[in-house]
């Protein structure tokens, strides 16, 4: 069984700066420092989008010194608070396909590993994602060339809707022409996303969905007519995807919970 690390919307800031109470940046550090001590097998990690929360050089700079020391295969991918240009003047070195959009394929044994950029610099709605035409023959030709392979997508925006107003019209613009492209190929097994700072679950086109919390911040339950800003300070948190021989289970892992004490129900 094969383990991946990923985190989501990390919304790094300039020095001291802050959402809400929190500090982005000490909270990511406690995360990665928990996923690295108690899931020190992991084969890469995985960071699906929103890395800065004004998408500038100097929060670029700030992560890239966060994960200068990690020991483990760190692969990036945008989401709606990033700056492409700004991302890849800080990370020159981050594969990109031939349309400059931050996404790529990752091959690990009989899994393809397909990362997607669903960044919107020009959205009529803003924080929307898009998976345009080119980054969906970017998609088909990923599946095509799978090979036989299991697949896993990770992206940043969820390719459903969550049943919360406010994140739903924020959500990604072009379902459907993603959904189209995964009815075209039987390999897919499970999508991982961000977005919504909430643990959710669901399915696209038969194909299991898992939404993961962020390290910072989260999502409280949404009702009618709450703001899409708000936010819970609840702990921080990555997600794990085990890749075995039967299929793909992902979890969440809370970090800085209150201390844990064992129940014995003898």
């Amino acid at each position: 069984m094969r383990k991946i690390i990923v985190l989501t919307d990390l919304h790094f800031m300039p020095e001291g700066g802050r959402i809400g109470h929190l500090d982005p940046a000490a909270r990511f550090r406690a995360v990665l420092g928990h996923a690295l001590t108690h899931q020190s097998d992991a084969e890469r990690i995985i960071i699906t989008g929103d890395l800065a929360h004004h998408g500038r050089a100097e929060e670029y700079a700030r992560l890239r010194a966060a994960l200068a020391d990690c020991p483990l295969p760190v692969h990036l991918t945008l989401g709606n608070h990033d700056r492409r240009a700004a991302f890849r003047a800080a990370f020159p070195g981050a594969p990109c396909d031939d349309a400059g959009f931050v996404q790529q394929v990752i091959d690990s044994g009989d899994v393809r590993l397909i990362l997607l950029d669903t960044l919107d610099e020009d959205a009529a709605i803003e924080h929307s994602g898009r998976l345009c035409a080119e980054r969906l023959d970017f998609l088909q030709s990923a599946l095509a060339g799978a090979g036989g392979r299991r697949v896993v997508i990770f992206m940043h925006h969820p390719p459903v809707d969550v049943g919360f107003d406010a994140m739903d019209a924020i959500g990604l613009a072009d379902k459907e022409a993603f959904r189209a492209t995964l009815a075209r190929h039987g390999a897919v097994s499970q999508i991982v996303a961000g977005h919504v700072h909430r643990t959710i679950h669901g399915s696209v086109a038969g194909i299991p969905v898992s939404v993961l919390k962020s390290p910072c911040h989260q999502s409280p339950m949404m009702g009618p007519g709450t703001d899409t800003h708000a936010s819970v300070d609840e702990p921080g948190a990555y997600g794990i995807v085990w890749l075995h021989d039967g299929g793909v289970i992902v979890h969440s892992e809370d970090v800085d919970v209150p201390h844990r004490r064992l129940l014995s129900y003898a």
